[in-house]
């Protein structure tokens, strides 16, 4: 109880607002290290894949598509890796910089810190923002010293660069590797289809069973139209002329082997082997054709595919675009000492009113 009483509003004042005031004054005026940012705005943009689709030296006349959104959330973890730190720290002693600064006990980076707390310590000194409405990338930089925040930044965007050539890389020489087994594919498609059609025309001994059939279906037609008019024929002269005459057994004579003729062609064309068939050889032959045309449509279409893919290798699919360079800081973005003095005092303000109005419901109810 005697506690409670205790707390009077001025040492509440000295407890809750003067000590952290006086607390924060020294620590922003004597202690707070400046941190200088350099910044920069990039994006990946996407060689257009449409022009796949386009013949000849069109090709290399592509456009580009819209910023690729997922290439740029890559290169933003890329940023963020531990891979990427280890080259910074090489080139830059990244360690002993942020080491050096032994006065901020808040932002400085301590003697002996493990990889993994190296890395996080990295990561609040390096911001990547993405905007996912325009898919562009802001990376902010922190440095004790204005020349490293801009040094580290362009280095930042060396490394992307380099990520981004190599993963497109990468990925053309994939594609064209696949596009190359295609081609083999197809290409030992095309020839047993071809080596079908050579086998079957060589043991039916015909080039084109589809032809013939229609030739042989053409001969029977001609000898059914010349059947009848001998029949025709044969019947206006038996109207004028005795069975013997010589002019009736004449067109008699012709009519039975015209009949005889015809007989023959469809048996021929309908014959009960499969093998002696010609309706059959024309039907198995045309399935050969057209499996050897799909076939020689589809190397058509690996070739192709080979050309584009070695284009596709030899050009960039994928560049960093640059909006805004990195540019060295001039005065120190953090801390910033007038806007958190005055955040704490209004903060430190709040809490002194609400404990002052506990501390007085307390005394109210003791009274």
């Amino acid at each position: 109880m005697t506690s409670v009483r205790a707390l009077t509003p001025r040492r509440l004042k000295i407890a809750l607002i003067l000590v952290p005031m006086v607390l924060a004054l020294v620590y922003y005026l004597f202690l707070a290290a400046d941190r200088y940012v350099s910044e920069s705005i990039v994006t990946v943009r996407r060689a257009n894949q449409d022009a796949v689709n386009i013949p000849g030296a069109a090709l290399l006349l592509a456009g580009v598509n819209p910023p690729a959104r997922e290439d740029t959330l890559y290169l933003r973890e890329y940023i963020h890796s531990l891979a990427l730190l280890k080259r910074l720290d090489e080139r830059f002693k990244l360690r002993k910089h942020f080491e050096a600064e032994r006065m901020d006990p808040f932002y400085r980076l301590y003697p002996g810190a493990s990889q993994e707390w190296f890395l996080a310590y990295y990561r609040a000194r390096v911001e990547v923002l993405f905007d996912d409405v325009s898919s562009l990338l802001t990376v902010r930089v922190q440095g004790f010293e204005p020349q490293l925040a801009e040094a580290l930044n362009r280095a930042i965007l060396e490394e992307s660069e380099k990520f981004v050539n190599a993963f497109s890389q990468r990925m053309a020489r994939e594609q064209m590797a696949f596009a190359e087994e295609e081609l083999k594919r197809a290409e030992q498609r095309l020839q047993g289809a071809k080596s079908q059609v050579l086998a079957f025309q060589a043991k039916n001994r015909q080039l084109d069973p589809m032809a013939q059939a229609q030739a042989s279906g053409a001969l029977v037609a001609e000898l059914q139209a010349g059947l009848a008019r001998q029949e025709a024929e044969l019947r206006n002269l038996r109207s004028f002329l005795n069975e013997d005459s010589f002019q009736v057994q004449a067109v008699r004579h012709q009519v039975e082997a015209l009949r005889k003729q015809l007989d023959e062609e469809r048996l021929r064309a309908t014959a009960s082997s499969d093998d002696a068939r010609l309706t059959d050889q024309a039907a198995r032959f045309r399935d050969l054709t057209l499996q050897a045309g799909f076939a020689e449509d589809a190397y058509k279409l690996a070739l192709s595919a080979v050309e584009n893919a070695r284009i596709d290798a030899t050009r960039k699919l994928k560049s960093l675009v640059v909006i805004e360079p990195p540019a060295r800081p001039e005065i120190a973005a953090y801390p910033r000492r007038a806007y958190n003095l005055v955040t704490l005092f209004i903060v430190c303000c709040l809490i002194y009113g609400v404990s002052r109005l506990v501390v007085a419901t307390i005394q109210d109810h003791q009274d």
